[in-house]
């Protein structure tokens, strides 16, 4: 059985194994402080370069596709006071993030929980977006989806909106 490496975190152009991070995060949570110079002095994680990506690279075969970019923007609803409705995120999905993005979206409603810096947990409903868009449009996509990011946070007393961009390119076709 061959062992695959999962990304995890994207800096420049590598690409940390989730196993490697783990395996740095366990170490310096149970090497205490008499084990820190240890734990400084264990072995650079190996890094995966991500081949750069062009419009020659070869589709799927027997499939007409073109290359997209992906992200997932995750808002939440909690805030002092009601929390941000449904029908609220509706009106702020179609007044500032449809004009955006007006060839298409995908908005997923969840349950989602984090903890705050003093420890508490919250729950609270996420509202989750998928947006695919060109790939070579990468950089006016991001400078829309940072608009975006914050219109929500001023407009809901929000401290973020989590942005995750996956770094490879995916083959669509319509």
């Amino acid at each position: 059985m061959q062992r695959t490496r999962t990304p995890l975190a994207v800096t420049g152009a590598a690409v940390v194994s989730i196993g490697t991070a783990l395996a740095l995060v366990f170490s310096s949570l149970t090497l205490g402080g008499a084990g820190r110079a240890e734990a400084q002095a264990a072995p650079t994680p190996v890094a995966t370069a991500v081949p750069a990506v062009t419009e020659a690279q070869p589709a799927v075969p027997g499939v007409d596709a073109q290359l997209f970019a992906r992200t997932e923007l995750y808002f939440g609803s909690e805030r002092p006071g009601p929390d941000v409705s449904p029908r609220e995120f509706a009106q702020f999905l179609d007044k500032e993030i449809t004009p955006r993005f007006p060839d298409g979206l995908t908005l997923l409603t969840g349950r989602g929980q984090f903890r705050e810096a003093d420890g508490t947990i919250v729950e609270e409903t996420s509202f989750v977006l998928i947006l695919f868009y060109p790939y070579e449009d990468r950089a006016e996509a991001s400078a829309l989806v940072e608009e975006i990011r914050r219109l929500y946070t001023e407009q809901f007393d929000q401290e973020s909106v989590l942005r995750v961009d996956d770094p490879r390119p995916v083959h669509m076709s319509f």
